[in-house]
């Protein structure tokens, strides 16, 4: 089967240039290839219309407005390979009950998101999500006014426990061994009331429904917060912008022009596997971005294509008197 447009991704970037692109009544497949990366979180924030809506709710929404168009599909697949063959790019995969899937697209939308690398220690992947959080504009507001940690060393938890003074003044940086924080950064967190604990941590202590206890060292001692915030180190979920020769940025993400377009011609990427900020509504407004230039650039090449000759008709006899 050959489509106009692959979307390898069905999280808030995918479905919305699905919808995009379902409204240009081109024939589209998206491809869901499993949960997205905000699957644990208790909701969505700053969502327009959707504030605090969860994660899997949002998407259940989003897939049954695709239904109403006859041109896209969505289905359980997840696509392992792409490679370009003269004018189109073939795509192989696996679907959900594990039969092989093939097929064809003029152009590719990767929007596959990225996976956060936790530190290997009891209770952070446990607790990720729900008072493990990594965006105070997601889920700062939730835990406004109370005693929050701060993880991470250097510039990175400089930047992001300074930010987080605007929604508590109880804040604890722990860096869990040498901080490398410079004497400038550390005047400039003393200055807001903001200390630093150097010491190996052991584990986070959960409490019920993901909260957080506290945070505990290796040397026994314990510190009470009701949440933490870092900024995790980020890796693509799928391998497939890089087998494809898609440049990528010094920090990991997938470059892309304007346009959205990576430095694939005919493979485009939107979500958070680009630069930019990490939000699902900002993922939405990417998707619907990438759908309007994927359409433009296939109408463009549709309205520039040599039309058929017209078959010549065989001359008439002419009629005798």
């Amino acid at each position: 089967m050959e489509y106009d447009v692959l979307v390898v991704g069905a999280g808030s970037a995918g479905l919305s240039a699905a919808l995009t692109l379902a409204r240009c009544r081109r024939r589209v497949l998206v491809a869901d290839g499993g949960a997205p990366r905000n699957a644990p979180s208790g909701g969505v924030h700053g969502f327009l219309t959707h504030d605090g809506i969860r994660p899997a709710e949002l998407l259940r929404i989003a897939r049954a407005q695709l239904a109403p168009y006859p041109s896209v599909e969505l289905q359980e697949l997840k696509i392992t390979s792409i490679v370009r063959e003269g004018q189109v790019f073939r795509a192989a995969g696996t679907t959900g009950l594990g039969h092989a899937w093939a097929g064809t697209a003029r152009r590719v939308l990767l929007a596959t998101g990225v996976d956060d690398l936790l530190p290997p220690l009891p209770g952070f992947r446990e607790l990720w999500g729900t008072s493990v959080l990594h965006c105070p504009y997601c889920h700062g507001y939730e835990v406004r006014d109370q005693p929050l940690a701060v993880y991470g060393q250097g510039k990175t938890v400089l930047g992001l426990a300074l930010l987080l003074t605007n929604w508590s003044r109880d804040l604890i940086v722990v860096t869990d061994g040498p901080s490398r924080l410079t004497e400038h950064g550390r005047r400039r967190l003393l200055r807001q009331g903001i200390s630093v604990r150097e010491e190996p941590l052991a584990r986070l202590v959960g409490g019920p429904k993901g909260s957080l206890r506290c945070v505990e060292f290796a040397d026994g001692s314990f510190l009470e917060r009701t949440a933490l915030f870092m900024h995790a180190p980020q890796e693509q979920r799928s391998p497939l912008a890089a087998e494809l020769g898609a440049r990528l940025t010094s920090k990991g993400a997938v470059w892309v022009d304007k346009n959205a377009q990576t430095t694939v011609p005919g493979v485009y990427a939107a979500g958070d596997m680009v630069p930019g900020q990490q939000q699902a509504m900002l993922a939405a407004a990417a998707g619907n971005k990438a759908g309007i230039c994927l359409n433009e650039a296939l109408t463009r090449e549709d309205v520039h294509r040599p039309k058929p000759a017209r078959r010549q008709q065989p001359a008439q006899p002419a009629s005798q008197a």
